[in-house]
């Protein structure tokens, strides 16, 4: 299954909160399916995400979450 991708640094550079957007990828997912973004471990942990990190050689992060299912 492939993973939802989901670039938040727009919204951020706009000003805005990117909240509304993540929750509606979230509630988007399949069972097991990635999810990729910046990280909200305690936001997304609190829904029974677990997640995975890495920093890449440009200094940005990438945060995978899978929903448990």
């Amino acid at each position: 299954m492939s993973p939802r991708l989901l670039d938040t640094r727009p919204i951020f550079a706009a000003g805005q909160a990117p909240c509304q957007v993540i929750d509606d990828a979230v509630a988007a997912l399949a069972p097991g399916q990635p999810f990729e973004s910046i990280p909200l471990y305690a936001k997304l942990g609190s829904q029974g995400f677990s997640h995975r990190a890495e920093q890449l050689p440009d200094g940005s992060w990438r945060a995978e979450f899978r929903k448990s299912g």
